[in-house]
């Protein structure tokens, strides 16, 4: 997992759009639970029975099965980064909302056999990218019951669309001992999602219906015209823009191909903080290229000893604080602040300035997005 992105990079590499297609005609006949008759909508209808708000590119999106999963993941998570994987607090906030509710569920019951796997297998952190790859969590908990049929070999599978569903599982759930806790992890998650968050989620959706409007309304209006050069000269020209309710600063993105990507950001909880989704999606936006410019100016040596992990972070922050700087400079400030408050970092005086000082950055992979970026924009 690099910067909280999944694309070419990363083990999670499968072309999305053929997982998509393959899903619900390979597995259309195959057993397994499910949540129920309710909210399982097929991979091409998945948009409109979630929360789409229009069809322009780049649409917004509310998905309920990948709040539900990202939510199964931020109870079980150590989150101690600079810029957490999560909402700050979000645990105790929902810890809350069960004791309100008088509501204990296979995932608080099973919360520390759960995370005690993260410790023993760090890169299972990865596998939250998983429910990008789905249309909706019918489909998502008929592959993983497949998945675990076959045992994670593909070998066992009856066709090649099966055979894709399973490699692709397999590379987040390697052994014996990864899908044994993926079998307990959707055994809590469904025990979680009929007794608490399908209510909490749904109710979320109708308090903030004026907040999805409204950050529809700025992106497709106002700031994806302004991105849109950039996005669609960088293989990014459409795809889905989800909020998602356990995110903050960090999004998750996957990347296949010009129209099959997916890029989960915040929700925000205000009318009047609808621009936290576009300060977000910028950051996710830059990912490639912050990337690519880590890549090229990082030795084998300094890779051996975590340079990368340590500044992939920080490249993401101040490469999108880049991008908005160059197409949609009234953001910058906004932005800068809103890094920084998720940083727990006090933004008076100049945010951008202390941006760039809480985010250090090597000078070589700052003028590499940088270059990058105006070359882009300039057409070259």
């Amino acid at each position: 997992m690099h910067g909280r992105h999944a694309g070419a990079s990363s083990s999670l590499v499968v072309v999305r759009i053929v997982v998509l297609l393959l899903v619900a005609g390979s597995l259309a006949g195959c057993g397994g639970a499910s949540q129920g008759a309710a909210a399982t909508p097929a991979p091409e209808s998945a948009g409109a029975a979630t929360g789409a708000v229009s069809d322009a590119p780049w649409p917004i999106k509310t998905r309920e099965h990948l709040d539900l999963w990202l939510h199964g993941f931020a109870m079980l998570q150590a989150d101690t980064t600079k810029i957490p994987y999560f909402r700050r607090g979000y645990r105790d906030q929902m810890i809350v909302e069960h004791n309100r509710r008088g509501v204990s569920t296979q995932l608080d019951q099973n919360r520390s056999a759960l995370s005690a796997r993260f410790a023993v297998n760090r890169n299972l952190v990865g596998a939250q990218f998983v429910a990008l790859y789905f249309g909706s969590w019918d489909e998502m908990s008929r592959a993983i019951d497949l998945f675990l049929q076959a045992r994670g070999d593909p070998g066992r599978a009856t066709d090649q669309g099966q055979q894709a569903v399973i490699a692709f599982l397999a590379n987040s759930f390697p052994s014996q001992q990864d899908r044994d806790w993926l079998a307990l992890f959707k055994q809590s998650l469904t025990d979680e999602y009929s007794r608490f968050y399908h209510e909490y989620w749904l109710a979320e959706q109708r308090t903030r219906a004026p907040v999805l409007a409204a950050a529809d309304s700025v992106w497709q209006k106002v700031y994806r015209p302004k991105l849109q050069t950039f996005l669609s000269r960088t293989q990014q020209q459409t795809g889905d823009l989800d909020l998602s309710l356990p995110l903050q600063a960090e999004g998750r993105t996957v990347t296949a191909g010009k129209r099959a990507n997916a890029v989960a950001v915040i929700f925000p909880d205000r009318r009047d903080a609808a621009v936290e989704a576009v300060y977000a999606a910028a950051h996710e936006f830059i990912g490639a290229i912050a990337n690519t410019a880590i890549a090229d100016n990082v030795t084998p040596a300094e890779r051996r000893e975590g340079v990368v992990d340590r500044i992939a972070s920080n490249a993401l922050v101040r490469g999108g604080a880049l991008l908005l700087q160059k197409t949609a400079p009234e953001l910058a400030d906004g932005y800068a602040r809103f890094y920084l408050r998720a940083a727990g970092v006090s933004a008076t005086g100049d945010a951008q300035a202390t941006l760039v000082r809480e985010f250090p950055l090597p000078e070589l992979i700052r003028d590499a997005i940088n270059r990058q970026i105006d070359s882009v924009l300039g057409g070259i």
